[in-house]
């Protein structure tokens, strides 16, 4: 094992631990889903056809805005006792942590689509006349797409007063382009289109800003 696969390893099996005793981002966030779940549905009672074409739209909003609650808590937790300090000290890659950090989140906002989709299909009455694997496909890299940019700019927020205002309002713009491709390759393969130009815009949307946000990292992390 070479030392910045150790140390993205070691970082993303903290957060797990950490996350699994504390359970702080998972909650808000499914309580937050559970809400947009709730309030959409007693709000009106589509169609199964009007479903399929507003259900992504609100399904991806709710996973946006609730990954935000667990993206403003990634960098509060290293505030605390300097710990992000003795990693900016340390020669340790910056990069390695940025990975493990963008790891975790990946895998609390799957959590909560996992939790929330089948209440999202039963309260919307769901059913998807294309490939259902499409939308795994489309699952995993709408959320690389919100994670490693949120990852990114809730580093860039840290040291800010209003950190909670500020990543929503860095986050969300660039995040227009993906999440635009999200809904669109959803509503697509819920009503049996193709959706493989969306699929493909997401992939270049994913390695363009994964390869952006690693280049500038070091020196947001950095940055006083």
């Amino acid at each position: 094992m070479t030392a910045p696969t150790g140390i993205t390893r070691a970082t993303l099996f903290k957060d797990l631990r950490l996350e699994w005793r504390s359970k702080d981002a998972i909650n808000s966030m499914l309580f937050f889903s559970l809400l947009v779940v709730v309030v959409f549905a007693i709000s009106f009672d589509p169609t199964a056809e009007e479903s399929r074409q507003i259900a992504s739209g609100l399904i991806w909003v709710a996973f946006l805005f609730a990954a935000v609650v667990a993206l403003n808590q990634t960098w509060a937790r290293e505030l605390r006792n300097q710990v992000l300090d003795a990693y900016r000290v340390s020669p340790a890659p910056a990069n390695s942590l940025f990975i493990a950090k963008t790891l975790g989140n990946f895998v609390f906002v799957s959590v909560l689509e996992a939790l929330m989709t089948p209440l999202f299909i039963v309260f919307y009455r769901l059913r998807a006349l294309g490939p259902v694997w499409q939308l795994m496909v489309v699952a995993v890299l709408g959320t690389w797409a919100l994670v490693v940019n949120g990852t990114f700019f809730a580093a860039m927020s840290i040291r800010t007063r209003s950190r909670e205002i500020m990543l929503p309002l860095l986050l969300f713009p660039i995040s227009i382009p993906a999440l635009l491709a999200m809904v669109w390759a959803t509503t697509a393969i819920l009503n049996g289109e193709g959706a493989r130009v969306w699929m493909a815009l997401l992939v270049s949307y994913d390695l363009v800003f994964t390869t952006v946000c690693l280049l500038l990292f070091e020196t947001v992390l950095n940055a006083e």
